[in-house]
C-alpha cells in the first residue's frame, strides 16, 4: 500500500472538505466522485449520473431496501437512488459542510437520513443493511481492514458490498509513488492507496466473498480532463481562486497540484479505478 509521508486522521479529512467546500460544489457539483463515460458524448452531469446507475444495477437494489452510503459527500447520490430505486439510504460524512447540504434533501425525503461520524467507529448495530457501498471514501480510512469489518458487520446475511476506489499499481515504481501516488494521497488527504490484490485480501479477511473487481479507469478519467480544465479556467477569470491559493492560511490549497497528477496517474497506468463487489454469505451472522 502507498502510504502518506504526513498523518491524515479523521479530522484533517473532515477539514479538507470543509475548507474547500464552496470550491468542490462549484467545480464538481452535487456529486462528489467520478463520472462514468461509455460512449464518450455524455454530458458531466449525465456521466456521474450513469456511475450511479452503475452501482444500483450492481447492488441490484429492490423497492424498501435499506442501504448505507459510506462518505455520502452532499446526499446526492444517496437522493438518486431514493428516487428511482425507492429504496431508504442513510449516509454518513466527517464533513460538516457537506452533512448540511445532505440534511435539506433529508427534509425533502422520508427515504433519507444523514449523519456526521466515522465509518470507523459508526454506532450502527450488526446486520442493519440490505446493502452497503462506498464511493471514493475507502481511500480516506487509515484502517481500510476495519472499513471491510465494519462493512460486513452491518451488513445482513445475503448482503452486498460495492465500493468505488482509487487504487495503485501492482508493485508502483519507484518514479511512480515518489511523484504520483504518494504525493496524491497526502494532499489529497488519503492515508493510504491500497492496490487490487489488497482489497481483495481486506475483503475476505472480513469473510466477504468477493465477486470481483473491475477495472473502470479508461470510463472514468476524463473526469480529471475536465476538472482539471475548469480549474484553470476559473484561476484565470475569477479572483476569490486566485487569492485562495496565494493565502498561506489556506490549509488545503496544496490539493490543487493533484489535479494533474491524477490525471498523470491514470494515463500511466500507476493508478486504477476500481469497482470491488462481495458479499456476505447467507446463514452466517
Amino acid at each position: 500500500m502507498i502510504l502518506s509521508k504526513e498523518i491524515q486522521s479523521p479530522a484533517s479529512v473532515a477539514d479538507h472538505y470543509d475548507e474547500l467546500d464552496p470550491f468542490y460544489r462549484e467545480i464538481w457539483g452535487e456529486h462528489v466522485h467520478h463520472g462514468l463515460w461509455t460512449t464518450g458524448q455524455e454530458t458531466p452531469d449525465q456521466a456521474v449520473e450513469a456511475l450511479i446507475a452503475h452501482l444500483a444495477g450492481t447492488l441490484a437494489l429492490k423497492s424498501g431496501q435499506h442501504v448505507c452510503d459510506i462518505g455520502c459527500g452532499y446526499g446526492a447520490t444517496a437522493e438518486w437512488l431514493a428516487e428511482h430505486c425507492d429504496v431508504h439510504v442513510t449516509g454518513i460524512t466527517l464533513s460538516s459542510a457537506q452533512l448540511r447540504q445532505a440534511e435539506m434533501r433529508a427534509a425533502r425525503s422520508p427515504l433519507l437520513h444523514f449523519t456526521r461520524q466515522d465509518w470507523l467507529a459508526n454506532t450502527f448495530r450488526d446486520g442493519t443493511f440490505d446493502h452497503v457501498f462506498a464511493i471514493e471514501s475507502s481511500e480516506h480510512m487509515p484502517d481500510k481492514q476495519r472499513f471491510f469489518n465494519e462493512a460486513y458487520r452491518t451488513l445482513r446475511p445475503g448482503g452486498k458490498l460495492a465500493v468505488y476506489a482509487w487504487l495503485a499499481r501492482e508493485k508502483a515504481r519507484p518514479w511512480e509513488e515518489r511523484f504520483l501516488l504518494e504525493p496524491i494521497c497526502r494532499e489529497g488527504r488519503l492515508p493510504g492507496m491500497g492496490t487490487v490484490s489488497e482489497y481483495r485480501a481486506w475483503a475476505q479477511k472480513s469473510g466477504f466473498k468477493v465477486d470481483g473487481i473491475a477495472d473502470l479507469s479508461a470510463k472514468v478519467k476524463r473526469t480529471w480532463t475536465l476538472c482539471t480544465r475548469c480549474v484553470v479556467k476559473k484561476l484565470l477569470t475569477q479572483s476569490r481562486y486566485q487569492r485562495y491559493l496565494l493565502d498561506a492560511r489556506s490549509r488545503n490549497r496544496v490539493f490543487a497540484l493533484s489535479l494533474p497528477r491524477i490525471w498523470l496517474a491514470y494515463t500511466t497506468g500507476s493508478m486504477v479505478y476500481g469497482l470491488l463487489t462481495a458479499h456476505k454469505p447467507s446463514g452466517f451472522a
